[in-house]
C-alpha cells in the first residue's frame, strides 16, 4: 500500500452518464492486480472529508484509470477535474481476483458500473482461455464497452441487447452449453445481481468469484465501517481488508 500524489493526464466521457479518469502514478501502476481498488482524497477541504474507493478499471504503462458515474459530492468533483488536477491517492488496497485457478472459460458478469474491473482483469486472463462478457444496466446509456472482448449486452428495457437482467441472459448460454466443462465466473455488481448470480452458480454447481461494493472509509480495516457476513454464520468479514473479491459461497450476499 501506498500514498502518493497522481496527476490526472486524460479524462473520457464514454456516456452521458459515465467518466473514464486516467491518473499518472508509476507506483500504483507496478503494484496494482485486477480486482483491487484505490481511495482517493476529492478534496483538499474538510468536504467531502471521506475518500472514495475506486477499482482498478485499467493499467497501461505508468497510468491508472478509474471509471465512475456522478452520484455525490465526491465524484462531481472528479467529474470536475481538468487534465493536470493532483490527487491524493492510496493503494493499491484490498486483495483482487484470484488467476491461478484450473479453468478454460473465464466469464465477466458486470451489472452497471460492475464492469470497472473487468477491462483490466481481461489483460491478465491467459491467452489459452476463452473469455465472455455479459453486461447489465437499465437503459443503453449505461452500457460501456471500454476495454472489453466478446461481450453480450442486457438492458432492463430493451433499449439495447438482450432485455431482462445480465444473469437471465447467461444462464440462457448455460442451458445452451455454449461454454466449455471447465468454466469460472467473475462477477461485480450491484447486490441483487450478485444474489442472482449466486442462484446460477450453485444451479449450474460453478465456479465463482465476485467483488463486492461497500462505502469504505479507511479502505484498509481501521475504521471497521464495511461489514460483510460470513456464509457460515462465523461473523463478518471487511469488504475493504479481506475482499473486496471473495468466493461467493464465503459471503451472505
Amino acid at each position: 500500500m501506498f500514498q502518493t500524489i497522481a496527476e490526472v493526464i486524460d479524462k473520457k466521457i464514454l456516456t452521458d452518464q459515465i467518466i473514464l479518469l486516467s491518473f499518472k502514478s508509476k507506483i500504483l501502476a507496478e503494484n496494482a492486480k485486477p480486482g483491487q481498488f484505490v481511495n482517493i482524497r476529492v478534496s483538499e477541504t474538510c468536504y467531502p472529508y471521506l475518500r472514495r474507493p475506486f477499482s482498478f478499471c485499467d493499467v497501461e504503462n505508468d497510468l491508472i484509470k478509474i471509471l465512475f458515474t456522478v452520484s455525490g459530492q465526491g465524484t462531481k468533483a472528479l467529474a470536475e477535474a481538468i487534465i493536470g488536477s493532483k490527487f491524493d491517492i492510496i493503494g493499491p488496497l484490498g486483495n483482487g481476483f484470484t488467476l491461478v485457478d484450473d479453468f478454460q472459460d473465464a466469464i465477466f458478469v458486470g451489472g452497471g458500473l460492475g464492469i470497472a474491473p473487468f477491462p483490466f482483469l481481461t489483460k491478465f486472463i491467459s491467452k489459452n482461455k476463452n473469455i465472455y462478457t455479459y453486461i447489465g444496466a437499465r437503459n443503453k446509456n449505461y452500457i460501456v464497452t471500454y476495454g472489453l472482448k466478446n461481450y453480450r449486452i442486457a438492458t432492463d428495457d430493451g433499449s439495447l441487447g438482450f432485455k431482462g437482467n445480465v444473469v437471465e441472459l447467461l444462464k440462457q448460454d448455460l442451458v445452451n452449453n455454449s461454454f466449455r466443462e471447465k468454466i469460472k465466473i467473475f462477477g461485480c455488481g450491484p447486490t441483487q445481481m450478485l444474489r442472482s448470480l449466486k442462484l446460477l452458480c450453485e444451479e449450474f454447481n460453478l465456479n465463482c468469484e465476485v467483488s463486492t461494493e461497500a462505502a469504505m472509509a479507511c479502505g484498509f480495516g481501521i475504521c471497521q465501517g464495511c461489514p460483510i457476513e460470513s456464509a457460515d454464520s462465523s461473523g463478518y468479514k471487511l469488504v475493504c481488508k479481506d475482499g473486496p473479491v471473495f468466493n461467493i459461497n464465503e459471503i451472505k450476499l
